[in-house]
């Protein structure tokens, strides 16, 4: 009985799938589909073009492996200088370790302090307090050394900041930029901490302040409004005899090693190349988008632009976030990192570390800075003491320790330095002598074979 009821029930569930199978096909108006049984089989599927977009092209890029180990090398300077700089606003001449490790997530470190600080002992000097008993750190001379001589260039090279923002100024649409953009690349032109006071202030021939946070060029300087890569152009037309028209509008190509080239690519790229564009110091011409070749003519503009703006910095590079805060002043009303990605051959963006860095491809050789600056050498003397590590560290150690012995400063090697309790040995020999000196002269006193001093009479 109960099977015959378990069978009825199972006809019945069957019937209600198939039923309501069929009218979800048939219905003209539902939205659901049945998309498995006999009415589906000889059913094509619709091809879709697969998405092109500045994710994917970021994640299909032929990586540059030199540039992207580079940027990982820059990003651990660049915690090292957040410490300095955190640390420099406490007063004393060392922090404890404790105190530095709630600046861990502020600095953007992912390891504990203690680990990074005794990974690179060329930077930092690890010693205990004598009077707490705490672990304290500061940092070494080298790096203090180092960080005053970059603070010297950039203050010997003040001309040449001028010309970089006049150069910036000159670009922008109508000649003004926000402070704020120029405070974020501040150390990628090279300037000051200071530099509203130093400089903008300091050139009032050069810069006015419209508003608080908006800087305007007073006079425009022709001699300044010449490209980085019109130079380029010049050599390449008088050495290697091409004509005008292929080399005018043309830019520097350097494909990544691996880099593969697709079928009408090179003929898409030489027509582009011979594209004219409005360059980045001309403002006569209006770019007309809707036009033929519009959206092409304004992006190779775009291109120019930051190409130039790349050429400006000390080191040829910024983080692409960072540019984006330039588009209104620049009038590219455009996706800067898509942008960047279309053009693999000038530009190249690493993603290693938390942000992603763009470079000037033209400028690096081997992930080196071709052409360098007094700004430049020091920072790559910074990262070449960084990137020794714990490498050539047995004379810090020594040099530590003749320099605590000497200032008696306690340390935590017990093998190398007397413990307590090491005092009583000369006291106790003291004592023993001060004994020997009382005893009357009419008393010989000699030594026994155990090692005491015996009494004999005369």
């Amino acid at each position: 009985m109960f099977g015959s009821l378990f069978n009825c029930h199972k006809t019945r569930g069957y019937e209600r799938f198939r039923v309501g199978s069929l009218q979800r096909i048939l219905s003209p108006s539902g939205t659901d589909t049945f998309r498995f049984g006999p009415f589906y089989l000889n059913t094509q599927k619709r091809w879709k073009k697969p998405v092109v977009s500045a994710q994917t092209r970021l994640e299909d890029r032929t990586r540059d492996l030199r540039l992207d180990k580079f940027t990982s090398q820059l990003k651990k300077l660049k915690v090292v200088l957040k410490l300095q700089e955190m640390k420099s606003k406490w007063k004393g001449p060392f922090i404890s370790v404790q105190r530095l490790s709630r600046w861990k997530n502020i600095v953007g470190l992912n390891v504990g302090i203690g680990i990074f600080l005794h990974k690179y002992p060329h930077i930092f000097e690890i010693f205990m307090h004598p009077r707490k008993r705490s672990l304290c750190c500061k940092f070494s001379q080298k790096i203090a050394d180092l960080i005053e001589e970059e603070a010297k260039a950039i203050k010997e090279s003040e001309l040449l900041a001028v010309q970089r923002l006049k150069k910036l100024l000159t670009i922008s649409t109508n000649g003004t930029l926000h402070i704020h953009a120029l405070r974020l690349v501040k150390r990628e032109l090279g300037l000051p901490e200071d530099f509203l006071d130093s400089i903008l202030l300091k050139y009032p021939d050069d810069f006015k302040l419209v508003d608080l946070e908006i800087v305007a060029l007073v006079s425009r300087d022709e001699s300044l409004a010449i490209a980085k890569v019109e130079k380029w152009r010049e050599d390449e037309y008088t050495e290697k005899w091409l004509s005008e028209f292929e080399v005018k509008y043309a830019f520097q190509i350097q494909f990544p090693t691996g880099f593969k080239i697709e079928k009408g690519f090179k003929e898409t790229l030489k027509n582009w190349q011979r594209l004219p564009y409005l360059k980045p110091y001309e403002k006569n011409e209006v770019v007309r988008i809707r036009t033929c070749g519009g959206i092409e003519r304004f992006e190779k503009r775009a291109v120019g632009i930051l190409h130039e703006f790349l050429s400006i910095t000390v080191e040829k590079m910024v983080e692409v976030e960072r540019l984006a805060h330039f588009r209104r002043d620049f009038n590219m009303e455009i996706n800067v990192r898509e942008l960047l990605l279309k053009h693999p051959g000038i530009f190249y963006i690493s993603t290693k570390g938390s942000t992603q860095t763009v470079f000037l491809r033209e400028a690096y050789s081997k992930g080196r800075l071709i052409e360098s600056n007094s700004i430049s050498i020091v920072r790559r003397t910074m990262l070449d003491l960084l990137m020794l590590g714990r490498k050539n560290s047995k004379g810090l150690r020594s040099e530590k320790l003749n320099k605590e012995t000497k200032q008696n400063i306690p340390c935590t090697d017990i093998h190398r330095f007397p413990v307590s309790g090491d005092w009583v040995i000369p006291i106790l020999d003291q004592n023993l002598a001060d004994n020997c000196a009382d005893i009357t002269t009419g008393e010989k006193h000699d030594t026994c074979d155990n090692g005491s001093i015996c009494i004999k009479e005369g």
